[in-house]
């Protein structure tokens, strides 16, 4: 079966990765852009909002397990989201869940309300932690898991390598 909040939940991880770094609100908005959202303009107190909303947001990512995950998934519904509602305001995306209380509220409930109920639905799924953060110490990204296969350690190939050629060196 193909997970439904795929997108959703590439998006929270995409958006942390620049938004947890010093990225420009330029880089955001590339981000945005290239998942969906059109016209992006973001004035300093929505990237203020943002980068509040992925601190909170990479907390599931950092959890140890999947009931530490579960606890701020739901400490973040409570903080943030209203009633569930159904919504095809995207044209062409058809009609899906909403669980922040309107289309055109903040940046930062958003993301975080998005974001979670993603997280949310790939834990219920999974049964287990919807993602990580990259082991390699010199990024500490987050990742999500959304496939099979064993459990991932880097966010990407390339953190791998450099973690796993820096240990062959060390080996000497």
């Amino acid at each position: 079966m193909a997970f439904p909040h795929r997108d959703s939940v590439q998006r929270a991880v995409d958006l942390l990765g620049v938004l947890l770094s010093d990225a420009d609100p330029e880089a955001v908005a590339r981000v945005l852009r290239s998942h969906g959202e059109p016209d992006v303009r973001l004035s300093p107190s929505d990237l203020a909002e943002l980068r509040t909303a992925a601190v909170s947001l990479r907390e599931v990512f950092a959890a140890p397990d999947v009931a530490s995950a579960a606890s701020v998934l739901n400490t973040l519904f409570a903080e943030y989201a209203g009633p569930p509602r159904l919504t095809d305001h995207e044209e062409g995306y058809g009609w899906h869940l909403h669980a922040d209380a309107a289309d055109d509220g903040p940046w930062g409930a958003w993301l975080v309300t998005s974001s979670a109920l993603g997280l949310a639905s790939l834990l219920a799924e999974r049964q287990d932690v919807p993602g990580g953060l990259c082991a390699s110490l010199s990024c500490g990204k987050p990742f999500a898991h959304t496939g099979g296969g064993s459990p991932r350690r880097f966010c990407s190939a390339r953190c791998a390598t450099r973690e796993r050629v820096a240990a062959h060196r060390a080996r000497g």
